[in-house]
Protein backbone atom coordinates (compact mmCIF):
# COMPACT_ATOMS: atom_id res chain seq x y z
CA UNK A 1 0.00 0.00 0.00
CA UNK A 2 1.43 3.33 -0.98
CA UNK A 3 1.82 6.25 1.67
CA UNK A 4 0.67 9.82 0.08
CA UNK A 5 1.00 13.26 1.85
CA UNK A 6 -1.56 15.29 1.11
CA UNK A 7 -1.06 19.76 1.93
CA UNK A 8 -4.07 21.44 1.54
CA UNK A 9 -3.22 25.26 0.99
CA UNK A 10 -6.36 26.53 -0.20
CA UNK A 11 -7.91 27.53 -3.46
CA UNK A 12 -11.62 26.80 -5.38
CA UNK A 13 -11.30 23.18 -4.41
CA UNK A 14 -11.88 23.77 -0.94
CA UNK A 15 -14.43 26.58 -1.74
CA UNK A 16 -18.75 26.22 -2.02
CA UNK A 17 -20.79 28.74 -4.32
CA UNK A 18 -23.64 30.40 -2.28
CA UNK A 19 -26.68 29.03 -4.53
CA UNK A 20 -28.50 32.79 -3.73
CA UNK A 21 -25.98 35.30 -4.70
CA UNK A 22 -23.22 33.39 -7.03
CA UNK A 23 -20.48 34.21 -4.77
CA UNK A 24 -17.52 31.29 -4.10
CA UNK A 25 -15.81 31.38 -0.73
CA UNK A 26 -13.95 29.57 1.45
CA UNK A 27 -15.69 26.45 3.17
CA UNK A 28 -15.22 24.01 6.04
CA UNK A 29 -15.83 21.19 3.72
CA UNK A 30 -12.26 19.22 3.53
CA UNK A 31 -11.78 18.61 -0.35
CA UNK A 32 -10.71 15.24 0.58
CA UNK A 33 -13.76 14.11 2.80
CA UNK A 34 -14.96 11.50 -0.35
CA UNK A 35 -11.36 10.11 -1.75
CA UNK A 36 -10.88 7.64 1.49
CA UNK A 37 -14.15 4.99 -0.08
CA UNK A 38 -13.26 5.82 -3.98
CA UNK A 39 -9.49 4.69 -3.60
CA UNK A 40 -10.51 1.34 -1.55
CA UNK A 41 -7.85 0.74 0.49
CA UNK A 42 -5.49 1.44 -2.58
CA UNK A 43 -3.60 4.12 -0.66
CA UNK A 44 -2.58 5.47 2.68
CA UNK A 45 -2.93 8.63 3.33
CA UNK A 46 -2.01 11.50 5.71
CA UNK A 47 -3.59 15.08 5.33
CA UNK A 48 -2.56 18.13 6.61
CA UNK A 49 -3.94 22.07 5.70
CA UNK A 50 -1.18 24.23 5.93
CA UNK A 51 -3.10 27.32 4.97
CA UNK A 52 -6.63 28.31 3.82
CA UNK A 53 -5.73 31.28 1.31
CA UNK A 54 -7.52 31.74 -2.43
CA UNK A 55 -4.22 31.96 -4.69
CA UNK A 56 -3.90 35.50 -5.16
CA UNK A 57 -3.19 35.87 -1.35
CA UNK A 58 -0.07 33.43 -2.15
CA UNK A 59 3.07 35.23 -1.86
CA UNK A 60 6.86 33.81 -2.33
CA UNK A 61 7.07 33.15 1.20
CA UNK A 62 4.17 31.07 1.82
CA UNK A 63 5.68 28.91 -1.53
CA UNK A 64 9.24 28.76 0.96
CA UNK A 65 6.91 27.73 3.89
CA UNK A 66 5.06 24.90 1.58
CA UNK A 67 8.61 23.71 0.52
CA UNK A 68 10.20 23.42 3.97
CA UNK A 69 7.14 21.74 5.33
CA UNK A 70 7.58 18.88 2.46
CA UNK A 71 11.08 18.64 3.43
CA UNK A 72 10.58 18.13 7.02
CA UNK A 73 7.67 16.02 6.23
CA UNK A 74 9.50 13.42 4.31
CA UNK A 75 12.11 13.81 6.82
CA UNK A 76 10.08 12.42 9.46
CA UNK A 77 8.38 9.50 7.26
CA UNK A 78 8.71 7.56 4.41
CA UNK A 79 6.43 8.99 2.12
CA UNK A 80 5.81 7.66 -1.69
CA UNK A 81 4.33 10.80 -3.44
CA UNK A 82 3.23 14.33 -1.80
CA UNK A 83 0.10 15.54 -3.00
CA UNK A 84 -0.93 19.72 -2.95
CA UNK A 85 -3.75 21.15 -3.57
CA UNK A 86 -3.78 24.92 -4.60
CA UNK A 87 -5.82 27.83 -6.14
CA UNK A 88 -5.36 27.88 -9.78
CA UNK A 89 -4.43 31.90 -10.08
CA UNK A 90 -0.84 31.32 -9.02
CA UNK A 91 -0.53 27.63 -9.07
CA UNK A 92 1.51 27.51 -11.73
CA UNK A 93 4.21 29.83 -10.20
CA UNK A 94 3.97 27.76 -6.64
CA UNK A 95 4.69 24.37 -8.64
CA UNK A 96 7.27 26.14 -10.14
CA UNK A 97 8.68 27.22 -7.33
CA UNK A 98 8.49 23.96 -5.70
CA UNK A 99 10.48 22.36 -8.81
CA UNK A 100 13.23 24.67 -8.48
CA UNK A 101 13.77 24.35 -4.59
CA UNK A 102 12.76 20.98 -3.44
CA UNK A 103 15.35 18.28 -3.05
CA UNK A 104 13.55 15.19 -3.49
CA UNK A 105 13.20 12.31 -5.75
CA UNK A 106 9.73 11.54 -4.70
CA UNK A 107 6.21 12.40 -6.92
CA UNK A 108 5.54 15.91 -5.92
CA UNK A 109 1.95 16.36 -7.47
CA UNK A 110 -0.02 19.98 -7.35
CA UNK A 111 -3.55 20.10 -8.15
CA UNK A 112 -7.00 22.23 -8.22
CA UNK A 113 -10.28 22.62 -9.52
CA UNK A 114 -12.03 25.40 -11.70
CA UNK A 115 -15.46 24.68 -10.34
CA UNK A 116 -15.93 24.74 -6.44
CA UNK A 117 -17.13 21.90 -4.59
CA UNK A 118 -21.42 22.29 -4.60
CA UNK A 119 -21.35 24.26 -8.27
CA UNK A 120 -22.38 21.33 -11.26
CA UNK A 121 -19.50 19.78 -12.68
CA UNK A 122 -17.25 20.18 -10.11
CA UNK A 123 -13.90 19.01 -11.01
CA UNK A 124 -12.20 18.91 -7.64
CA UNK A 125 -12.46 15.62 -6.33
CA UNK A 126 -11.78 14.12 -9.66
CA UNK A 127 -8.56 16.18 -9.98
CA UNK A 128 -7.63 15.05 -6.35
CA UNK A 129 -8.43 11.57 -6.86
CA UNK A 130 -6.14 11.52 -10.33
CA UNK A 131 -3.31 13.59 -8.70
CA UNK A 132 -3.08 10.74 -5.42
CA UNK A 133 -2.94 8.01 -8.07
CA UNK A 134 0.02 9.82 -10.08
CA UNK A 135 1.62 10.40 -6.84
CA UNK A 136 1.18 6.52 -6.03
CA UNK A 137 3.16 5.51 -9.69
CA UNK A 138 6.51 4.98 -9.21
CA UNK A 139 7.21 6.08 -12.94
CA UNK A 140 6.33 9.41 -11.47
CA UNK A 141 9.64 9.63 -9.76
CA UNK A 142 12.48 12.01 -10.84
CA UNK A 143 10.06 14.28 -13.23
CA UNK A 144 10.16 17.21 -11.06
CA UNK A 145 7.08 18.99 -9.79
CA UNK A 146 4.02 17.77 -11.59
CA UNK A 147 0.53 19.47 -12.52
CA UNK A 148 -2.41 17.06 -12.77
CA UNK A 149 -5.59 18.87 -13.88
CA UNK A 150 -8.48 17.28 -15.87
CA UNK A 151 -6.82 13.90 -16.66
CA UNK A 152 -3.36 15.56 -17.84
CA UNK A 153 0.26 15.55 -16.47
CA UNK A 154 2.11 18.43 -16.63
CA UNK A 155 5.14 19.67 -16.03
CA UNK A 156 6.14 22.50 -13.50
CA UNK A 157 7.99 24.61 -15.84
CA UNK A 158 5.79 24.36 -18.80
CA UNK A 159 2.25 24.27 -17.67
CA UNK A 160 0.45 27.34 -17.74
CA UNK A 161 -3.40 28.60 -16.86
CA UNK A 162 -4.81 29.71 -20.60
CA UNK A 163 -8.15 29.74 -19.65
CA UNK A 164 -10.11 32.26 -17.08
CA UNK A 165 -12.80 29.53 -16.55
CA UNK A 166 -12.70 26.52 -18.64
CA UNK A 167 -12.04 23.42 -16.84
CA UNK A 168 -9.34 22.04 -19.12
CA UNK A 169 -7.11 25.79 -18.55
CA UNK A 170 -4.34 24.23 -17.90
CA UNK A 171 -2.01 23.53 -20.63
CA UNK A 172 1.60 23.34 -21.67
CA UNK A 173 1.80 25.43 -25.22
CA UNK A 174 4.39 23.98 -27.75
CA UNK A 175 5.15 20.83 -25.00
CA UNK A 176 2.23 19.09 -24.74
CA UNK A 177 1.50 17.08 -21.72
CA UNK A 178 3.59 14.22 -20.59
CA UNK A 179 1.32 11.71 -19.31
CA UNK A 180 -2.24 11.39 -18.95
CA UNK A 181 -4.38 9.71 -16.59
CA UNK A 182 -7.46 7.47 -16.82
CA UNK A 183 -9.69 6.07 -14.36
CA UNK A 184 -7.69 3.44 -13.43
CA UNK A 185 -4.23 3.95 -14.91
CA UNK A 186 -1.02 6.45 -15.68
CA UNK A 187 0.31 7.03 -18.64
CA UNK A 188 3.65 8.41 -19.12
CA UNK A 189 5.11 9.79 -22.86
CA UNK A 190 8.00 12.03 -22.27
CA UNK A 191 10.51 11.98 -20.22
CA UNK A 192 12.21 15.06 -18.51
CA UNK A 193 15.88 15.80 -20.05
CA UNK A 194 17.20 17.71 -17.09
CA UNK A 195 16.14 19.45 -13.78
CA UNK A 196 17.73 20.68 -11.36
CA UNK A 197 17.33 22.43 -7.99
CA UNK A 198 18.22 25.19 -5.64
CA UNK A 199 18.58 24.97 -1.86
CA UNK A 200 18.13 28.51 -0.72
CA UNK A 201 16.99 28.79 2.45
CA UNK A 202 15.19 32.65 1.56
CA UNK A 203 13.33 34.44 -0.80
CA UNK A 204 13.36 37.96 0.23
CA UNK A 205 14.61 39.47 -3.14
CA UNK A 206 12.46 41.79 -4.96
CA UNK A 207 11.75 41.24 -8.57
CA UNK A 208 9.21 43.09 -10.93
CA UNK A 209 7.90 42.02 -14.18
CA UNK A 210 6.62 43.82 -17.03
CA UNK A 211 5.62 43.28 -20.54
CA UNK A 212 6.73 45.70 -23.69
CA UNK A 213 3.81 47.28 -25.90
CA UNK A 214 3.85 49.13 -29.12
CA UNK A 215 4.91 52.70 -28.25
CA UNK A 216 6.84 51.88 -25.00
CA UNK A 217 8.95 54.48 -23.68
CA UNK A 218 11.36 54.19 -20.64
CA UNK A 219 9.39 55.55 -18.18
CA UNK A 220 8.20 52.28 -16.39
CA UNK A 221 11.47 50.60 -16.43
CA UNK A 222 12.92 53.73 -14.53
CA UNK A 223 9.96 53.92 -12.03
CA UNK A 224 10.79 50.11 -11.32
CA UNK A 225 15.05 51.17 -11.17
CA UNK A 226 14.11 53.80 -8.65
CA UNK A 227 11.87 51.34 -6.41
CA UNK A 228 14.80 49.95 -5.30
CA UNK A 229 14.09 46.45 -6.69
CA UNK A 230 16.62 43.20 -6.98
CA UNK A 231 16.15 42.02 -10.38
CA UNK A 232 13.73 42.95 -13.31
CA UNK A 233 12.26 40.84 -16.00
CA UNK A 234 10.30 41.81 -19.03
CA UNK A 235 8.29 40.00 -21.19
CA UNK A 236 9.82 41.46 -24.64
CA UNK A 237 7.93 41.89 -28.43
CA UNK A 238 8.32 38.99 -30.73
CA UNK A 239 11.80 36.85 -30.19
CA UNK A 240 13.00 39.62 -27.76
CA UNK A 241 12.77 42.66 -28.81
CA UNK A 242 11.74 46.38 -27.26
CA UNK A 243 10.96 49.75 -28.62
CA UNK A 244 14.13 51.91 -29.10
CA UNK A 245 13.08 54.55 -26.99
CA UNK A 246 13.39 51.93 -23.90
CA UNK A 247 17.00 51.15 -24.31
CA UNK A 248 18.66 54.64 -22.55
CA UNK A 249 16.68 53.09 -19.19
CA UNK A 250 17.42 49.48 -19.83
CA UNK A 251 21.17 51.30 -19.61
CA UNK A 252 20.43 53.49 -16.48
CA UNK A 253 18.71 49.93 -14.82
CA UNK A 254 22.12 47.69 -16.08
CA UNK A 255 24.15 50.30 -14.76
CA UNK A 256 22.48 50.25 -11.42
CA UNK A 257 23.19 46.42 -11.14
CA UNK A 258 19.51 45.51 -11.78
CA UNK A 259 19.69 42.04 -13.93
CA UNK A 260 17.80 42.70 -16.32
CA UNK A 261 15.70 38.94 -17.56
CA UNK A 262 14.10 38.96 -21.43
CA UNK A 263 11.43 36.36 -22.26
CA UNK A 264 8.65 36.85 -25.05
CA UNK A 265 5.24 37.98 -24.59
CA UNK A 266 4.52 35.44 -26.96
CA UNK A 267 3.47 31.65 -25.51
CA UNK A 268 5.21 30.15 -27.63
CA UNK A 269 9.03 30.07 -28.68
CA UNK A 270 12.34 31.28 -26.68
CA UNK A 271 13.92 34.68 -27.38
CA UNK A 272 16.86 35.06 -29.27
CA UNK A 273 19.11 38.00 -30.10
CA UNK A 274 18.28 37.63 -34.03
CA UNK A 275 17.51 41.54 -34.71
CA UNK A 276 19.83 44.05 -34.77
CA UNK A 277 18.51 47.13 -35.10
CA UNK A 278 17.95 49.72 -32.07
CA UNK A 279 15.71 47.71 -29.19
CA UNK A 280 16.84 44.27 -31.52
CA UNK A 281 17.51 41.27 -29.41
CA UNK A 282 20.89 41.68 -30.41
CA UNK A 283 21.76 45.03 -28.87
CA UNK A 284 19.63 43.91 -25.74
CA UNK A 285 22.10 40.61 -25.62
CA UNK A 286 25.07 43.17 -26.25
CA UNK A 287 24.00 45.80 -23.16
CA UNK A 288 23.86 42.51 -21.05
CA UNK A 289 20.18 41.27 -21.21
CA UNK A 290 19.63 37.51 -20.34
CA UNK A 291 18.20 35.68 -22.22
CA UNK A 292 15.90 33.29 -20.81
CA UNK A 293 15.03 29.97 -22.61
CA UNK A 294 11.32 29.15 -22.84
CA UNK A 295 9.85 30.46 -19.62
CA UNK A 296 6.70 32.95 -19.34
CA UNK A 297 6.79 35.73 -17.39
CA UNK A 298 5.69 34.80 -14.19
CA UNK A 299 8.10 32.13 -13.96
CA UNK A 300 11.51 33.48 -15.45
CA UNK A 301 10.67 36.13 -12.15
CA UNK A 302 10.28 33.41 -10.28
CA UNK A 303 13.11 32.11 -11.03
CA UNK A 304 15.24 35.18 -10.96
CA UNK A 305 14.10 35.33 -7.20
CA UNK A 306 15.60 32.07 -6.36
CA UNK A 307 18.54 32.48 -8.34
CA UNK A 308 19.49 35.97 -6.72
CA UNK A 309 19.27 33.98 -3.64
CA UNK A 310 22.31 31.70 -4.40
CA UNK A 311 24.11 34.50 -6.79
CA UNK A 312 24.12 38.23 -8.78
CA UNK A 313 26.91 37.66 -10.97
CA UNK A 314 25.43 37.46 -14.29
CA UNK A 315 27.79 35.32 -15.93
CA UNK A 316 26.37 32.82 -13.18
CA UNK A 317 22.77 34.15 -13.82
CA UNK A 318 22.68 33.27 -17.44
CA UNK A 319 24.20 30.17 -16.74
CA UNK A 320 21.02 29.17 -14.59
CA UNK A 321 18.75 30.84 -17.34
CA UNK A 322 20.12 28.81 -20.24
CA UNK A 323 18.13 25.64 -19.61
Amino acid sequence: MKRILVIHTGGTISMKENKETGEVNTSSKHPLDEISTMLKGETEIEDEILFHLPSPHIRPDHMLKLGRAIHEKMSKRNYDGIVITHGTDTLEETSYFLDLFLQTRKPVVVTGAMRSSNEIGADGLYNLLSAIRVASCDEAQEKGVLVVMNDEIHTAKNVTKTSTSNVATFQSPQYGPIGITTKNEVFFHHKMTRHDSYPIQHINKRVALIKAFAGMDGSLIDAVRESNVDGLVIEALGQGNLPPETVESLKRAIEASIPIVLVSRCYQGIVQDTYGYPGGGRQLRDMGLIFANGLTGPKARIKLMVALEMTTNLTELEHMFSY
